[in-house]
């Protein structure tokens, strides 16, 4: 099964991607995971991205799929995969249904977490005060979510259009949406 997993920050993405991962014995292919592991190995990617990095940029969209299409060029990948923080826009959405084609492994299901934004706020504020993290205070959170539904959440309707989406409540106890995945997929 090869799945693109969806939703706003704190929706549980990279929770219920963990947990579906050891389910259904397929990778969990998370871009940021990428992008640390290819900069710490010294890759030819990485040095590309590290350079973008310490010079305060983005890493290029064209990098970022580059980094992609060779973590989904490995063997451990055959039987499927669980990708995590891509495509973020509708341009990276089509790139990435490019590249997967053209490398057999185009998506069978994306599953989009859908979340009540004061209960993302809530999340996230939690999950600050316990982790000591400054990027989830509430104003950080409440621009994190307004860049989310302007520029990633037209991407559920790309999948939608191709009849790949299925949505599922990302509401309430884990191991609940951990089965409402499940169920989503068979």
């Amino acid at each position: 099964m090869r799945i693109v997993l969806l939703g706003p920050p704190g929706s549980g993405k990279g929770t219920q991607a963990a947990r579906l991962k050891d389910l259904l014995k397929v990778p969990h292919v998370s871009t940021g995971d990428l992008l640390r592991a290819a900069v710490k190995a010294g890759t030819p990617l990485g040095l590309q991205a590290k350079a973008a990095m310490d010079a305060g940029e983005l890493v290029s969209d064209e990098l970022m799929l580059s980094l992609i299409e060779e973590r989904l060029g490995q063997p451990d990948i055959a039987n499927g995969y669980i990708l995590d923080g891509y495509p973020r826009n509708l341009a990276q959405a089509e790139a990435l249904d490019a590249v997967l084609s053209r490398i057999g492994q185009p998506v069978d299901k994306a599953l989009a977490l859908t979340v009540d934004e004061e209960q993302i706020v809530q999340r996230l504020a939690k999950r600050a005060a316990e982790e000591g993290r400054s990027d989830d205070t509430e104003d950080v959170v409440r621009n994190r979510l307004a860049v989310y539904r302007e520029q990633t959440a037209p991407v559920t309707g790309y999948y939608a259009e191709r009849g790949l989406l299925v949505e599922v409540d990302g509401m309430g106890d884990i191991d609940e949406i951990s089965q409402r995945l499940l169920d989503a997929i068979r």
